[in-house]
């Protein structure tokens, strides 16, 4: 995804510097949704991706910005929060010209075939094929303003400089503007987000950018056809809510696309995948229990589903697990009787986790890692007015359902009275937050049917002593919260798995 970068980047050598050598180029001028339609179609000719970094919504949200795109309509993206609406709205960037010439030094990347300001024109006609052209990257030719109660039409249109009229120059020139962030993006994208947040007095200064194109500054009107492809995001409740997109604004957008959040599993855990920054190994069955974890909170009565469950919930969750596994792997390493394995040593041996120098146990999360992020999370979701008090409640049995879900999925029909086996005669495993994998797996010793329950698991190959931790953890909450083996939480924080009796 193409996205506005702090570095101004170079063009090549071998582009235009005069308009004399543009025109011998053959370059032609088009505007920012021709660019957009024309881009949009030969990719859709070659295969390429269209929008990189978009999950999910291939066959919903998609196809509608594509018709968009290709009709030449300003578009409203209208969602629940964490759906992604900003991302897709920065990866259109990517569907511009690399690169573009400019009139150099012009504030509105004027083209030099297509003049705005009387200031340009005159400049074009002065120097004729002898006009200097910049160059200008895609990159720069994105602008975005998050719509706040104290934004003013100044930020967005633009307002008279007092320095300029001090200097001599008359009320009615355009030079005495200082232009806001629309104009100074003309021909390129500029999105608004959280559109309803925007005062609608403020709004009403949009509506002429939208239809006529032109703006207005301090009761004087210039007529300059500014080149936009303008996008805003909003969620559905802000209509109500925390304010409205004005009526004559609306009408004038071309184009609602409502987003949602993933719609199968698959697509939740492809978006974990893709944006959770991990530090540690996180096994497929752990990214799975949470990734049926935020559906659930999404789709329980105690959430309030006006304000949604983003997916940054999700992503924040896998990597709170991935840091709690890291966290024992510090903690055991200062531990001496610890003895999970050879300090360094080769990576792969360890499900790619190096494990450092200081580091005896290779930092692998498991079940009981996600048991944390019912209190550090909470904060992500809008509960109901009636659960105040209950969210960890409500939060962990949600989690418990989706670790019996994932259970069921996984191991479903394979013999596990090997681990039942082992709280005969009123034994117990001990594991928990800080219990390294030697000590769990020097519990469970040799357990029939392990091999097939790491293989469901896809930990089959080469499975490190954590990673077979981590299964063997999973099994004996999945059996407890099928009620097949009792289970205790002591005072110090462990876990003791047990004879249901």
């Amino acid at each position: 995804m193409t996205a506005p970068s702090p570095v101004t980047p170079v063009p090549p050598v071998d582009l235009p510097a005069t308009l004399g050598a543009l025109r011998a180029a053959g370059h032609r001028y088009r505007t920012v949704k021709q660019e957009l339609r024309d881009n949009l179609l030969a990719r859709m000719r070659s295969g390429a991706d269209r929008f990189p970094g978009i999950v999910g919504y291939d066959d919903t949200v998609l196809p509608e910005v594509e018709r968009a795109l290709l009709a030449g309509h300003d578009l409203v993206l209208l969602g629940e929060r964490g759906q992604g609406k900003t991302r897709l709205i920065r990866s259109l960037v990517g569907l511009l010209d690399e690169w573009t010439p400019v009139i150099a030094g012009s504030v509105l990347n004027e083209h030099p075939l297509h003049p705005l300001t009387p200031a340009s024109r005159a400049r074009v006609a002065e120097a004729g094929d002898d006009l200097p052209v910049g160059w200008l990257h895609r990159s720069m030719r994105y602008g975005e303003k998050l719509a706040t109660p104290d934004t003013s039409v100044g930020d967005l249109i633009g307002d008279v400089d007092p320095i300029r009229i001090a200097q001599g120059r008359t009320l009615g020139d355009p030079e005495t503007i200082h232009f806001g962030l629309v104009p100074r993006t003309n021909r390129g994208i500029f999105a608004v987000n959280e559109l309803p947040d925007l005062a609608e007095r403020i709004q009403v200064a949009l509506l002429n950018v939208l239809e006529e194109r032109d703006i207005q500054v301090r009761g004087y009107q210039l007529r300059l056809p500014l080149d936009l492809f303008l996008v805003a995001s909003a969620n559905p409740e802000d209509y109500t809510n925390r304010g409205r997109i004005i009526t004559p604004l609306k009408d004038r957008f071309g184009a609602e696309v409502r987003t949602h959040y993933p719609l199968d599993l698959d697509l939740e855990l492809n978006l974990i995948r893709q944006e959770a920054d991990l530090v540690a190994e996180v096994p497929e069955h752990v990214l799975e229990v949470l990734a049926r974890f935020a559906r659930a909170v999404r789709e329980s009565p105690s959430v309030d589903p006006r304000s949604g469950v983003s997916a940054r919930f999700a992503i924040a969750a896998a990597e709170t697990v991935a840091a709690a596994a890291l966290r024992r792997s510090g903690l055991l390493a200062a531990a001496p009787e610890v003895s999970g394995g050879e300090l360094g040593g080769d990576p792969s041996s360890t499900g790619g986790v190096n494990r450092g120098p200081f580091l005896s146990e290779a930092p692998v999360a498991r079940v009981g890692d996600a048991v944390s992020v019912t209190s550090t999370l909470r904060g992500k979701v809008e509960f109901e007015s009636g659960e105040e008090g209950r969210e960890v409640e409500i939060l962990g049995h949600l989690l418990r359902t989706a670790t019996a879900e994932t259970f069921r999925a996984r191991l479903a029909g394979l013999d596990l009275s090997g681990f039942t086996a082992l709280v005969d005669d009123g034994r117990v495993i001990e594991t928990g937050e800080l219990v390294g994998s030697a000590d769990l797996l020097g519990q469970v010793g040799t357990v029939p049917g392990l091999a097939k329950v790491l293989d469901r698991l896809g930990l089959g190959d080469a499975t490190s002593p954590e990673q077979a931790a981590a299964g063997v953890e999973f099994v004996l909450e999945g059996l407890h919260l099928t009620r097949r083996l009792g289970k205790d939480v002591t005072d110090s924080g462990r876990t003791r798995y047990g004879n249901r009796a």
